[in-house]
C-alpha cells in the first residue's frame, strides 16, 4: 500500500550489467581474431630468405613437401605421379595459377626439384616457393 503523500520514482533500467556483457563479448572477438592466421599450407619449417617478396594471387594453389618427402596439395595427400592432373583439374579454365611450394628446409633438393619438374608440366603454372625472413 502506498501513501498518498509519497512521491512517485520513476521506473529505471539498470543498463551498468548490460555493458559489461557487452565489453566482454567485444574483448573475446578481438582475443580471438589476433589468433588467426590464414595456414595455407600444412605446417613446415620453411627456408629462410632475406630477398622474399609477397606474391599476389586471388586462389593459390599450395603444393606442401614435409620432411618426410610427402607431397600434399590443397592439405590433401597426392603421389609425385598425379600431381600434375590434380593441378591442372584445380586450375579448370583459369589461364594461369599461382602455385606456391611448401617445401620443409630438410627435405631434399632432388625431391624439390622433381615436384617443380612436374609443376612446370601444367600450362599456366606459375611456380613461387614459399619462404620466411631470418
Amino acid at each position: 500500500m502506498r501513501l498518498p503523500d509519497e512521491p512517485d520514482i520513476p521506473a529505471q533500467i539498470n543498463i551498468v550489467p548490460m555493458i559489461d556483457v557487452i565489453f566482454a563479448i567485444l574483448t573475446f572477438f578481438i582475443m580471438s581474431t589476433l589468433f588467426l592466421t590464414r595456414s595455407e599450407g600444412l605446417p613446415v619449417n620453411l627456408p629462410k630468405a632475406a630477398s622474399a617478396q609477397q606474391q599476389k594471387s586471388s586462389e593459390p594453389i599450395n603444393v606442401t613437401v614435409d620432411a618426410d618427402g610427402k607431397i600434399s596439395l590443397n592439405r590433401k595427400s597426392v603421389t609425385l605421379d598425379v600431381l600434375s592432373e590434380q593441378v591442372r583439374t584445380l586450375m579448370g579454365t583459369t589461364p594461369e595459377a599461382l602455385v606456391i611450394i611448401n617445401a620443409d628446409e630438410r627435405v631434399t633438393h632432388g625431391q624439390v626439384v622433381a615436384v617443380m619438374d612436374k609443376l612446370r608440366q601444367v600450362k599456366g603454372a606459375k611456380l613461387a616457393i614459399a619462404t620466411q625472413k631470418p
